[in-house]
């Protein structure tokens, strides 16, 4: 690799055209211009000629010279993604939990089309996998529904998302038998997500796991068809139930009992987000609402 220190003078000289003048710009001894010089030339072969009041540039001068201003300009462009500037470019990656991403990948790609110069890349996956994506550096982002207690990862409260009873239209909820008249519309987190919610809500009677089950889902997307076709009910979380097309087709059974999960974003504790990253973060922010 040619020295740094011996191109800049190179390119100096060969912009001002005078060695006194290259030395006092860079500080330098003229010696030393005129050392710099000769190293390259051992390198590369003659590269200027001398007259008696300008320089004049070989053939091998210029090929050098077009080569200092190609450095340079990948000099400022390394800056530039290191700099303010790259906000508006390069690539933002987020991992959540399918729930939240169907309110967040709409927003994502609004803020895309308003910043051409960004990829989004966002993936659904559940908790374990989150994390393990956000320490291995394949996403910089990531939403987790609880705290991770790792010291490599920074850690803050993103939003809040209510667990919801969700049944079809019209259909009577008012207590434990309606549900198993109803029966029980599964999913990966399904189990789990009804026994909080309905253990509070219906204290003393029988296991989720006893409903009669009417189908399952692993699409987050389509957890909601089978309810909305009078087919049961289920237990989801709000952005769920929010991002389902046909909102007139079901209904959200409220209760005094309430299950609210908080959202952690997370990133990688040893350094901080990159500008895009945070301009991303706080686009979000303000337009998910709780």
């Amino acid at each position: 690799m040619i020295n740094p220190q011996w191109l800049r003078t190179f390119a100096t000289l060969a912009d001002i055209g005078s060695f006194t003048q290259t030395a006092d710009r860079l500080g330098l001894t003229q010696a030393a211009v005129s050392q710099h010089i000769r190293r390259l030339e051992d390198l590369h072969g003659v590269l200027l000629i001398r007259r008696p009041r300008r320089i004049e540039l070989t053939p091998i001068g210029e090929t050098l010279l077009e080569y200092c201003r190609e450095v340079e300009r990948l000099d400022q462009r390394l800056q530039l993604r290191l700099s303010q500037a790259d906000a508006d470019c390069g690539e933002i990656g987020l991992i959540s939990p399918g729930s939240i991403g169907l309110a967040l990948y709409p927003l994502l790609l609004d803020f895309q089309r308003v910043n051409p110069g960004l990829v989004i890349r966002h993936r659904f996956a559940p908790d374990s996998e989150v994390l393990e994506a956000v320490l291995q550096n394949r996403y910089e982002l990531g939403l987790l529904t609880l705290k991770p207690d790792d010291p490599r990862i920074a850690a803050r409260v993103f939003t809040e998302e209510p667990l919801e009873l969700v049944a079809p239209a019209g259909a009577t909820v008012e207590g434990w038998s309606d549900l198993v008249r109803l029966g029980f519309i599964d999913h990966p987190d399904g189990q789990a997500m009804a026994n909080r919610l309905l253990s509070r809500r219906f204290p003393g009677e029988a296991l989720v796991r006893e409903l009669p089950c009417h189908g399952f889902s692993n699409q987050i997307g389509l957890i909601l068809e089978p309810v909305a076709r009078g087919l049961g009910f289920t237990v989801l979380p709000r952005y769920a139930r929010q991002a389902f097309a046909r909102q007139d087709a079901i209904q959200v059974v409220e209760g005094k009992i309430k299950v609210i999960d908080q959202l952690w974003l997370i990133h990688r504790a040893e350094w901080p987000l990159s500008n895009r990253a945070t301009r991303v973060v706080e686009h979000l922010r303000v337009r998910v609402v709780a």
